[in-house]
């Protein structure tokens, strides 16, 4: 792969800015102190995993051409923007709902009453919120191109970008997972899972209402 230019004089830069872009505070690192919050250490580190599988579709999407596609299309990048925007407000409406109810989170993935969560559940939310993120779009557009040569297998090249992102992003959020599962204890106390859950609920809605009304790309 050395002989495509995969390690070149960019990639440490490249380095430091997916760097700098994951232990920045958004979506992905709230989903996933929720998910640990609600289902312990692994449905944290399913959510994460979920999340950064995601990046390889926003690869091969932009190395094929399609970002391009929906940056042109108005319509096309207001639809993505809308569809990822409402599942955000669901997202943050179920944690609403389980907050009013008084639901306490779960201990290791069970609830209090016995009802197991799902382990497909982390799997689902983790990629669709990272899948169905515009500015995930907007960003792997503008950005890989910046560290791909014209000689280089753009497929190939923009695929292997994306996983030392993979890499890079579940470090930081598998230590994240760590820390709130180390806290399990605490977190199952009913008072404390109801303000986690208003409180993560309604910044997902925050988000989802401030995507949906973002008039530009970026």
């Amino acid at each position: 792969m050395m002989q495509f230019g995969f390690i070149d004089p960019q990639f440490l830069s490249f380095l430091v800015a997916i760097t700098l872009l994951t232990i920045s505070p958004g979506v992905d690192t709230l989903l996933v102190i929720r998910n640990t919050a609600r289902g312990g250490i692994r449905d944290g580190v399913t959510t994460s995993v979920a999340i950064c599988c995601g990046l390889f579709a926003h690869a091969t999407i932009s190395a094929l051409g399609i970002s391009l596609i929906l940056l042109q299309s108005a319509w096309a990048f207001h639809l993505l923007k809308l569809v990822g925007a409402g599942y955000l407000i669901w997202l943050g409406v179920t944690s609403l709902l389980a907050a009013r109810r008084g639901q306490p989170l779960p201990v290791n993935g069970v609830l209090q009453g016995g009802a197991a969560v799902s382990r497909w559940q982390p799997v689902k939310e983790g990629f669709l919120s990272n899948v169905l993120n515009p500015k995930t779009v907007v960003f792997y557009m503008a950005f890989l191109p910046q560290f791909i040569a014209p000689s280089d297998p753009v497929l190939l090249k923009s695929l292997w970008l994306a996983s030392v992102h993979f890499m890079v992003a579940n470090v930081w959020q598998i230590g994240v997972v760590l820390m709130v599962g180390s806290a399990s204890k605490w977190l199952a106390s009913a008072r404390i899972a109801q303000i986690l859950n208003a409180v993560t609920g309604t910044v997902l809605i925050a988000f989802g209402i401030r995507l949906a009304l973002t008039q530009r790309p970026l």
